[in-house]
């Protein structure tokens, strides 16, 4: 269960920023700093599944992102930089930067607004293909218009087009669930229209250097997912690829998925 533990943040301007770290676990600052970005629930809370096997290896934070923000890309990577910029100070480190689904996207905004802090990008099911499927659209359009309480209650309809059942187990399951219903419409509606908004064409992919490892789930019935990754990976110029053939959208909860394992067969973990 990833703890309330936080770190205060200020953003460029000296507001108190809207993004900040949850700590699943004690700090150490001799490994390798793991940021894990989260899909549209924003919670940061749903990497639970994957924490015990990332703890020996990483120091983890996770990005919770408030439900009051409703900044627009560029401002969002940019408050996710300096928090991160302030994690690591002066005492260089190895930079993972993970995101998921929205959190995927997300990760390549901040990855080209920051390249120097990171040394290397995972994306897993990044959302990047929602601004081309036109029923993503109708559902930004639908969404805005549903009363809260409508809302809250059509989420439960939304889960198994993110996960396959029988490989989430029940309190995973719920979790998930409490991280959806826990968004208000009115944010959920603005991140879909953020996702609609998102080009990742205008990225510059390719003058990236970081070694890139793209996870996509071959039964994802929300989202192209396989599609879009190898869209992907002939963009970045270091990018190795992984279909996990029978996983949905939200891959990361499944019992069967060890991310840990996933990381050493693509030689992503440092010595």
């Amino acid at each position: 269960m990833v703890s309330n533990t936080s770190y205060p943040s200020t953003n460029l301007s000296g507001m108190k920023s809207l993004v900040r770290f949850l700590t699943p676990r004690p700090v150490q600052p001799k490994k390798p700093l793991f940021i894990f970005l989260p899909g549209m629930d924003g919670t940061g809370t749903l990497l639970r599944t994957q924490i015990d096997r990332l703890v020996p290896w990483f120091d983890l934070r996770c990005v919770e992102i408030s439900p009051k923000d409703l900044s627009e890309w560029q401002p969002l990577a940019r408050q996710v930089s300096h928090l991160i910029a302030q994690e690591v100070g002066e005492h260089r480190r190895p930079v993972y930067l993970c995101g998921e689904s929205f959190g995927g996207c997300l990760a390549m905004q901040v990855l080209t607004e920051s390249p120097h802090l990171f040394d290397r990008l995972i994306l897993v099911n990044p959302a990047s293909s929602f601004r081309r499927l036109p029923w993503m659209h109708l559902g930004s359009l639908i969404t805005r218009q549903l009363p809260s309480l409508a809302y809250r209650y059509s989420a439960y309809g939304f889960v198994p087009f993110l996960i396959e059942p029988f490989r989430v187990n029940r309190r995973d399951r719920e979790a998930l669930e409490t991280a959806m219903k826990s968004v208000p419409v009115k944010t959920a509606a603005w991140r879909m229209a953020m996702l609609s908004r998102f080009e990742v064409e205008r990225l510059p992919l390719e003058r990236m250097a970081q070694p890139v490892l793209l996870i996509a789930g071959g039964n994802d019935r929300l989202l192209p997912s396989t599609r879009e990754a190898k869209s992907l990976q002939d963009r970045f110029p270091d990018a190795q690829l992984t279909v996990l053939p029978d996983s949905g959208h939200a891959c990361l909860l499944e019992t069967s998925t060890n991310l840990q394992k996933i990381l050493r067969q693509y030689q992503f973990l440092e010595p």
